[in-house]
């Protein structure tokens, strides 16, 4: 056999370990095009890959596990195979492998025959391996209950599309603590409150890392950011930036002049259009909204104008963001098995083409804005104080640059989404959409514009956002979490390299915490005081312990003044012909919840029309 350390390179890419048992499908088809010589360097590559199996995967894994024990189950499995030695403490399934290149000179069918016989035999280890991995796991821990899982797949053909559904019905099957298998990996699932709370908080020590696909680690270089950066000293530091200097309240406090300008030229762009008495598509105006606020919040540009005309830096920042998600959205079922990789090998120019891209556009506004600094000083925006303490933090230019795009990837989708979930409540709801602006008119008049000065004294306002917030989390599933270390939730093990994911939109609608929890009554906010920001695990939009996002107060703001200028100008109401209850409420899959099908609204204004220009201009 040919040593796998110094392979010949041939036209077709093969994979490494298991590769042999997909790609010799088509082996037929190769044999029909490639000559003696190519074939002879291919079928030495697959012996090398078959002695790369058995040293690389299946001796360690097997020495990790202690399977001595499954000798008996081995034997069945496999006893279609030749073997050399009577246990499976000696057994080596290479031994009986006859060498496919030395067959392959007296012709190729016999060449075929023993390459299928071999693959066979490969294809039992595999189960094999597989189904011990599966039953080690659950003698040695008592995992959550969960639905069966499959060979191989595990319960990825039993999922649907839109995951948090799936997994909150499941809870009513298997518990509020379940087992989901992605392929080999352990996902467990919490669907209650206190299973919450012992998750984020009681165990928060060990369940604060997060595991990286392949995608999250091109994006983040390998967590070097913040929100796919491992808990450790890394994280420690830029979580301490962002606490301590990124959202502090004396910068929030000097941004606010930016939000309300962005809030006022989506309500001027909403008057323009409104005046036909068309339906409007709702979600066109929070996200434009949404964009350029976190643009200008971040980098300091305002890369849209108010006529709708966008400029290079803004042609190219809308491409990076676009290509961004669509290689986000790319990924295969071959993420959660890690074997069936080299069947989707990941776009590696494309990743490298992207991560160029967005870093050459970032360093053009750093280096723009350090220029700026040394002319006037440093400015309010989030590229200026990292660029300000990069010294006093040890920050490297790549933690700059993915905490920036951390910001921006967190603050564009997540308030337009949950702005467009309340103004489709309200209008399903209009007696709570008369109560809120009653008190709107009676706290702020009919004379002026809302601003964040008068939340204080609007809290059936503040009840509206948090209940848009507990029926409508914006990331249902949270982040996904990860065990460094076996712990136990709910009375049930958590092996080291689980991933954890949290429940947040079973939880918001658990009826055992919330009575009648699928109906939207803000009231209940002020019946009860209830912490929004990660202290009451009932309600978690924003995530609670060392994970809880530091922009929570930032959001929040966000979403209160959207709703809250929307509610003031406007009536919100069904176009004709639908009726309130006819609102398709159904959620489009993905980690964030947009509607399905975007909100189609009448709008009709409420003020006098000089309250509806935009007079402030880009800070």
């Amino acid at each position: 056999m040919l040593s796998l350390q110094t392979p010949e390179r041939v036209s077709f890419r093969l994979p490494r370990s298991l590769s042999p048992l997909l790609f010799l499908v088509h082996v037929e088809d190769i044999f029909s095009v490639l000559p003696c010589a190519d074939e002879m360097r291919l079928l030495s590559r697959v012996e090398g890959h078959l002695h790369y199996f058995w040293t690389c995967f299946w001796l360690p894994l097997r020495a990790h596990f202690s399977w001595s024990c499954c000798r008996e189950f081995v034997d069945v499995s496999l006893c279609s195979c030749t073997w050399s030695h009577a246990t499976l403490s000696s057994v080596n399934p290479l031994s009986g492998y006859t060498s496919v290149v030395d067959c392959l000179s007296k012709s190729k069918a016999t060449a075929m025959a023993v390459m299928w016989e071999n693959t066979y035999t490969v294809a039992a280890i595999v189960a094999a391996l597989l189904f011990m991995m599966y039953k080690s796991l659950r003698s040695s821990h008592k995992l959550p209950p969960g639905p069966r899982p499959l060979p191989v797949v595990g319960n990825l053909t039993h999922i649907t599309p839109v995951r948090f559904k799936c997994f909150m019905e499941w809870a009513q099957t298997y518990g509020s603590v379940l087992s989901v298998w992605m392929g080999p990996t352990l996902n467990v699932v919490v669907s209650s409150a206190d299973a919450a709370k012992e998750m984020l908080k009681e165990r928060d020590h060990a369940l604060s890392s997060r595991p990286l696909t392949r995608a999250a680690a091109r994006f983040s270089r390998n967590g070097q950011d913040l929100i796919w950066a491992d808990y450790g000293p890394h994280y420690v530091k830029v979580r301490k930036v962002c606490t301590l200097e990124l959202f502090t309240f004396k910068r929030l406090e000097s941004l606010k002049p930016v939000r309300e300008d962005e809030v006022g030229a989506m309500v001027a762009a909403l008057f323009k259009d409104c005046a036909d008495s068309r339906p409007l598509n709702l979600k066109k105006y929070v996200s434009a909204m949404a964009f350029n606020n976190i643009t200008r919040i971040v980098f300091g540009k305002r890369f849209v104008d108010d006529k709708g005309n966008i400029d290079n830096q803004g042609v190219e920042f809308k491409e990076i963001v676009s290509q961004g998600m669509k290689l986000g959205a790319s990924l295969k079922m071959s993420e959660h098995i890690p074997y069936l990789r080299w069947m989707f090998p990941l776009q590696e120019e494309e990743f490298a083409k992207h991560g160029a891209r967005r870093d050459n556009l970032t360093k053009a506004i750093m280096q723009e804005h350090r220029l700026q600094s040394q002319k006037n000083g440093p400015g309010h925006h989030f590229v200026d104080a990292l660029l300000s303490m990069q010294k006093q933090y040890d920050l490297s230019e790549t933690t700059i640059i993915g905490l920036l795009w951390d910001m921006i990837t967190a603050g564009m989708d997540t308030t337009a989404i949950s702005v467009e979930w309340a103004i489709a409540e309200l209008v399903r709801n209009p007696d709570v959409q008369v109560k809120a602006q009653q008190e709107l008119d009676q706290v702020v008049g009919q004379d002026r514009v809302v601003t964040e000065a008068d939340f204080s004294q609007l809290p059936y306002l503040q009840a509206v956002a948090k209940e848009a917030l507990r029926l409508h989390p914006p990331t249902p599933l949270m982040l996904p979490h990860k065990a460094t270390e076996t712990v136990k939730i709910g009375g049930y093990d958590v092996p080291k390299g689980t991933v954890v994911h949290c429940n947040v939109y079973a939880i918001s609608r658990d009826p055992t915490v919330w009575e009648e929890p699928l109906r939207f009554r803000p009231e209940r906010f002020l019946e009860e005081d209830i912490d929004i920001k990660g202290h009451d695990y009932r309600l978690l939009p924003f995530g609670a312990g060392r994970r809880v996002c530091p922009g929570a107060q930032l959001g929040l703001n966000m979403v209160q003044l959207m709703l809250a200028r929307l509610l003031h100008h406007f009536s919100w109401a069904p176009p004709p012909g639908v009726t309130p209850a006819a609102i398709d409420m159904t959620e489009r899959p993905g980690v964030v919840t947009f509607m399905a099908a975007p909100l189609q609204v009448l709008a009709t204004p409420r003020l006098r029309a000089a309250l509806y220009k935009n007079g402030s201009s880009p800070s």
